[in-house]
């Protein structure tokens, strides 16, 4: 990664789905929180759920200098040549900001979901052919398996991983090599109970554990079928997620990044929200605990 992508994207971010869909929160909260995450010094801000490039201008407008992406945009949901469209249209309002996050999705959820690899590589295709294309320099890949982390290597500025470990970290980095971008994903439940951190990590997780891309990756990790039981095992939850205080989720960032990660995107879940609120007193927490400013 180039100094100029260190310096976009930092160190820490912040993934969250409820920026793009505030359910009760409304509009005006979710301009707020991001103000905030701009002004806490985090790098990157992570809109998940799917959005359009529509969608997630409101999160560009709230803030001045943090660097948004899609965390991930689904290629069956959003049309390439649209999409290259929208994002020309954003440049000229606030260039360098945004960076598109891409991502075959699930069959479960995705009626015409069919060999993903090749449609993501027809995806790519479609965004360099487009009248102002999309360069490789602006987008990234939601990768787990080999070929497409590879496929990330080649054709974006790299990968955002979604679910996993520290060794996957570093499987990822060596199938990336040492030029491209690797931003996984951390859920953080700041709770010192461990047992009802665990229970607001097994609600989050037991969605995830029913998609096959997941756990087949897990599979590949070395988890058994045992561990997706119940909503995942103690050893499944503890790989997958930064459970206890600040400093816990500090130690687990630096192993992600010690295991090759360029930038760590933090999902934080509350017993309350999930992954619906915007834990503002969370982000700060873990702010001050990573000395980002």
């Amino acid at each position: 990664m180039t100094s100029d992508d260190q310096e976009r994207f930092g160190s820490i971010g912040i993934w969250s789905s409820a920026l793009h869909a505030p359910g009760d929160a409304g509009p005006a909260a979710v301009a707020e929180a991001v103000a905030e995450l701009d002004e806490l010094g985090y790098g990157t801000i992570w809109v998940g759920g799917s959005p359009s490039v529509a969608q997630v201008r409101p999160v560009i407008d709230a803030s001045s200098r943090i660097t948004v992406a899609t965390g991930i945009m689904s290629i069956w949901q959003h049309e390439a040549a649209a999409v290259a469209a929208q994002l020309a249209e954003l440049e000229k309002d606030a260039p360098g900001r945004f960076v598109l996050g891409l991502g075959v999705s699930h069959d479960a959820m995705t009626p015409q979901y069919a060999r993903p690899y090749s449609a993501m590589v027809d995806y790519l295709d479609a965004l360099d052919a487009a009248p102002v294309p999309v360069p490789a320099s602006r987008r990234l890949l939601a990768a787990l398996g080999p070929k497409m982390l590879r496929l990330a290597a080649e054709r974006s500025l790299g990968a955002h991983p979604y679910l996993v470990t520290v060794e996957h970290t570093a499987q990822a980095r060596e199938g990336l090599g040492p030029d491209a971008l690797l931003a996984p994903e951390l859920m953080v439940v700041l709770d010192t109970d461990l047992d009802r951190a665990r229970t607001t990590a097994r609600t989050t997780l037991g969605r995830y554990l029913a998609l096959p891309n997941y756990t087949g990756n897990l599979l590949r990790l070395g988890f058994t079928e045992d561990d997706f039981a119940g909503g995942g095992s103690e050893r499944l939850l503890d790989a997958l997620f930064a459970l206890g205080d600040a400093e816990t989720a500090v130690a687990r960032v630096d192993a992600y990044r010690g295991a090759g990660a360029d930038h760590v995107a933090l999902q934080v879940l509350t017993a309350e929200d999930g992954q619906n609120g915007l834990p503002r007193a969370e982000w700060r927490a873990l702010a001050s605990a990573l000395s980002l400013k």
